[in-house]
């Protein structure tokens, strides 16, 4: 069953959660340095970061961005490097050099702020629905 599920995922974006297309800034950083960058997508479990020098995947990072949804309270939170696309100057399709970082022990509070500043520009939806597209059309169904 599981192999039919994997077949049934071809094709598509395999994440749990919709990843949204933003700009912001970003603070983060580990017990040895700090740094700024750019976010170039989100969503409820994590980010990507736009940077020429990635951190190694599992590296640790405190992260700080401010949502710009008038409230003006920094988001801190903590993620973990889970892949990187290493910067190759040498390679004209490699646009897009960074990091992807999920976020880790988010209590309540910040997982409610987090979700609530991302609908401020983007609808989220339970991604454990089910896709309309996914559902046969009238005229597909077999009684």
């Amino acid at each position: 069953m599981a192999d039919q599920d994997d077949k049934e995922k071809q094709g598509r974006d395999r994440r749990d959660w919709r990843r949204v297309l933003v700009d912001l800034e970003v603070d983060y950083g580990n017990a040895d340095n700090f740094l700024f960058s750019y976010i170039s997508d989100i969503s409820e479990t994590g980010i990507f970061i736009r940077t020429n020098t990635p951190e190694k995947p599992g590296t640790r990072l405190n992260l700080r961005f401010m949502p710009n949804d008038g409230n003006r309270q920094i988001l801190q939170l903590e993620g973990e490097v889970i892949w990187v696309n290493g910067l190759r100057p040498e390679n004209p399709d490699n646009l897009n050099p960074g990091m992807g970082v999920n976020f880790v022990d988010l209590d309540r509070d910040s997982r409610h702020r987090l979700v609530e500043y991302i609908k401020t520009f983007a609808f989220l939806e339970d991604p454990k629905e089910e896709d309309p597209s996914d559902q046969p059309r009238n005229d597909e169904r077999t009684n």
